[in-house]
């Protein structure tokens, strides 16, 4: 960019609009690629300008937080807190639109008493229909759920207010760009989850010879390389596709390259490993809660898998101490307290992705 005959640059698109938006930057002033020397105008940069309408299409667009001093570690997650609790009516109300069919589908299962060796009658048909209809349901629920945390979080965070049915109706709007990158995002962790079993098996399966352990051992280092890559690349891709109104691909771009910005800072104070630390932080606290009641009945399936060596009469055993569970009340009100407190992630990211871009704006940074 060339401004009162002062360059700046190069700059990426993302910073060109947090310019424009403050002013800095018109569509007179004069631009040119960092590999052309002929110069145009500002607007003729494709992506710029008119990059406001799919945002106005939505009917809404946050509003850019104001410059402040960077934020430790531990002050994005007591800001996190501090959001959670101004909304927590929100929050909760969020939250059980996603838990409440996703619960009553567990409750249905847990109360039917359906064995799998039984002929199926009318009972367990329409508790099997409506488990579907109520998994269904929470799958098409989820990109609403992920999309107004972006925007309860913005709001509340920037000090506005927002109703839980107002948050709602503009989730709404996102949906099919949510749902596609869920596809996408959720199906590739999926399929590299996949491949880490079927390492384990190979493992397992080949305990007795050397090669096949080493052959195994490197396929597992590539996938642990694929998934640790393809974390950083989605790091912020919620953020991208609800806050910035960015389409598909340019999410999944941008959210990569935020994620791997600030090599100046220190590596503690780098984007993508405060994601990775709260990442690490809800994972433990969700194994916590949801393995701590689980752990007998998991020592007893690490027994049976160890002590008995016919793969049918496992199976069975397995089958019969499954059904045998009877319904928990104290793995149920845990299981609740961990969807609701689970906004709190997406709140935390929120908060470090305007954190990770205000880096850009500080002084020093741009025209």
């Amino acid at each position: 960019m060339r401004v009162q005959g002062k360059e700046y640059g190069p700059a990426d698109i993302e910073a060109l609009r947090e310019w424009k938006a403050e002013g800095r930057l018109l569509p007179g002033n004069e631009a040119r690629r960092a590999d052309v020397d002929l110069w145009t105008t500002a607007a003729e940069i494709p992506g710029l300008f008119d990059a406001a309408a799919p945002a106005a299409a939505s009917g809404w667009q946050p509003a850019p937080p104001p410059l402040q001093p960077r934020r430790g570690f531990a002050q994005i997650v007591a800001e996190a807190f501090r959001i959670y609790r101004k909304g927590f009516l929100q929050f909760l109300g969020l939250a059980l639109v996603v838990a409440v069919p996703s619960i009553a589908a567990q409750l249905t299962s847990a109360t039917s008493g359906a064995s799998l060796n039984a002929e199926p009658d009318f009972r367990t048909l329409i508790a099997a229909a409506f488990g579907l209809c109520m998994t269904v349901l929470t799958m098409v629920l989820w990109p609403i759920y992920i999309a107004s945390i972006q925007i309860l979080s913005a709001e509340i965070g920037g000090g506005r207010r927002i109703g839980l049915v107002a948050a709602l109706n503009e989730a709404v709007k996102f949906w099919p760009r949510i749902a596609t990158l869920c596809v996408f995002v959720y199906g590739v962790f999926f399929l590299l989850t996949i491949f880490a079993l079927a390492v384990a098996v190979m493992i397992v399966a080949g305990a007795s010879s050397l090669a096949v352990i080493f052959f195994a051992l490197a396929l597992l280092m590539i996938q642990i390389w694929m998934f640790g890559r393809f974390f950083i690349n989605v790091l912020f891709w919620q953020q991208f596709a609800v806050l910035e109104s960015a389409g598909v691909v340019d999410s999944l771009r941008e959210s990569r390259n935020l994620a791997r910005s600030g090599h100046s800072l220190a590596w503690f104070q780098r984007p993508l490993w405060r994601g990775a630390f709260l990442v690490s932080i809800w994972t433990a606290f969700v194994l916590a809660i949801t393995l701590g009641p689980e752990w007998s009945t998991l020592r007893h399936y690490f027994n049976e898998l160890t002590t008995t060596q016919d793969p049918q009469a496992l199976l069975q055993q397995l089958t019969a101490t499954q059904q045998a569970h009877s319904f928990d009340i104290s793995h149920f009100a845990l299981n609740l307290l961990q969807r609701i407190l689970q906004p709190l992630l997406g709140i935390a990211f929120v908060v470090l992705y305007f954190d990770s871009k205000s880096d850009r704006r500080r002084p020093g940074f741009g025209p």
